[in-house]
């Protein structure tokens, strides 16, 4: 029998791709979140693709809408149909420390050995929480705060897409049979999940197709 992880999975192409990679190696439990985004597609997607792996999914509910300071929870900031210089204005402020910290939480009332998380650091759009430094200091963190780091079984932090190319990540994906064309990834979908094709999510994941050499699956906005 695998030892259990936590997988996030947002639907998108690279928790997507984790997701199938951590059921190679792990019984798996994914959570995801409503946390007052822009699309709530990327949930729908996340739904079916749970259902469809038999895998048990959990979502959780919070409210980061109520502070806005994010494209992507604040519908009075546009999103960026241009590359931006610096950390751009779709980063949600504290986004992953939160995320990974519930999964913490899981992790402990599940038994989970492993905590598993899509974080890329080579084709990302600059958020502060996507990088290395970031995850080494939050496994260091939950060492000291949790009883399995007390007790000197500290969980595992799986970061399989940390140093991939998108289009390598796309390319472990297909080895794990992962179908692209039920995952949603634009920053603004519409209600059908169909993406807009002018946002950096979908920018990085059209050049990701092109470069891996695989035809894009992806259903766009006419």
């Amino acid at each position: 029998m695998h030892p259990r992880a936590i997988v996030l999975l947002s639907g998108g192409l690279d928790s997507t791709t984790c997701l199938a990679w951590a059921q190679a190696n792990y019984e798996c439990i994914a959570i995801s979140f409503m946390y007052g985004q822009r699309s709530t597609t990327e949930l729908d997607a996340a739904r079916a693709l749970t259902q469809r792996a038999g895998v048990e999914h959990r979502v959780i509910n919070i409210d980061l809408g109520n502070l806005g300071g994010s494209a992507l929870t604040d519908l009075s900031i546009d999103i960026p149909e241009q590359e931006q210089e610096g950390i751009p204005v779709t980063y949600v402020p504290a986004r992953n420390t939160i995320f990974l910290s519930y999964a913490l939480a899981a992790a402990e009332v599940f038994d989970a050995e492993a905590i598993v998380i899509g974080i890329n650091a080579v084709d990302y759009s600059g958020y502060p929480d996507c990088r290395p430094e970031f995850i080494d200091a939050f496994a260091n963190m939950a060492r000291l705060a949790t009883k399995v780091g007390v007790e000197g079984k500290p969980l595992t932090f799986e970061t399989p897409l940390l140093h991939l190319s998108k289009a390598n990540i796309i390319r472990l994906g297909i080895e794990h049979g992962v179908d692209y064309s039920q995952t949603v990834s634009c920053y603004q979908a519409d209600d059908q999940g169909r993406a807009c094709g002018k946002c950096d999510s979908c920018r990085l994941r059209k050049q990701g197709f092109i470069d891996a050499g695989v035809a894009d699956p992806t259903r766009y906005i006419p």
